[in-house]
């Protein structure tokens, strides 16, 4: 391959582009690197900091049925840093599931932080509240059992609009525009919202997948690349994750 100015590379059956660096001669990617098994086995060795409570609700909910619907551990210690990173006292989350990633950032905020969680399901949210009460997070985390747009409005009404810091939605994919308008209205200039499963498998990038998820996941896609009342970045990590900071 030497004096080429780049070749192809295949990584898990996947071809991506290299560029030599001119100093070393060794490949550099110009593309997000593909996850091998062995990769992703390094990439949590080497850097995942996963509290014991955390790893013993991911090894349960892992049992369950619909385990898919957890996030990785490696995206709950990334927004866990974000919201770290931004200073985020309080927080809004749409879709709980067992609890995962509200717990990840509730550990995140300080100890006066509140984290609303909206999620219409008492048997997931039964386990959540079993493991946020063992980490001691519990208080911090205000639990609504209602469709996720009531609590939303509420907030809106009780005047809290602009108050919150961080946000993650992860809930039903047909309302994925709804919960991100409510949670801009709610959330302060600087704030961010984290949105997940925007790369939906892949199935966004394929003209033959129709369902109405994977369309409403592409629209908002679609509308957040040309809103100009956000900063944007989509993160390839899990299922995607979008990254929407609210501009001033």
């Amino acid at each position: 391959m030497t004096g080429l100015s780049s070749f192809v590379g295949t990584v898990a059956g996947t071809f991506l582009d290299f560029t030599p660096d001119p100093r070393t001669g060794r490949a550099m990617s110009r593309k997000t690197l593909q996850m091998t098994d062995r990769l992703y086995d390094y990439l949590l060795d080497v850097s995942l900091r996963e509290s014991t409570v955390q790893k013993e609700l991911r090894e349960a909910t892992a049992r369950l049925e619909n385990a898919n619907m957890q996030i990785s551990p490696e995206q709950g210690q990334f927004m866990a840093l974000l919201a770290a990173a931004i200073g985020a006292r309080t927080a809004l989350e749409v879709g709980v599931f067992t609890g995962y990633s509200a717990l990840a950032v509730a550990q995140a905020l300080p100890d006066d932080g509140l984290l609303v969680a909206c999620d219409v399901s008492e048997e997931w949210t039964g386990i959540a509240r079993t493991y946020w009460d063992r980490a001691g997070v519990g208080r911090k985390i205000d639990l609504h059992l209602r469709p996720a747009l009531q609590t939303l409005g509420a907030l809106v009404a009780e005047g809290k609009s602009g108050t919150f810091d961080f946000a993650f939605i992860d809930a039903d994919k047909t309302n994925y525009q709804a919960y991100f308008e409510a949670c801009l209205i709610l959330i302060r200039p600087g704030g961010l919202i984290a949105i997940d499963n925007v790369l939906w498998g892949g199935d966004v990038a394929d003209p033959n997948k129709t369902d109405e998820d994977t369309l409403a996941i592409r629209k908002l896609n679609r509308v957040l690349r040309n809103d100009s009342r956000i900063d944007l970045s989509v993160v390839p990590i899990g299922d995607g994750v979008t990254l929407a900071r609210k501009r001033a």
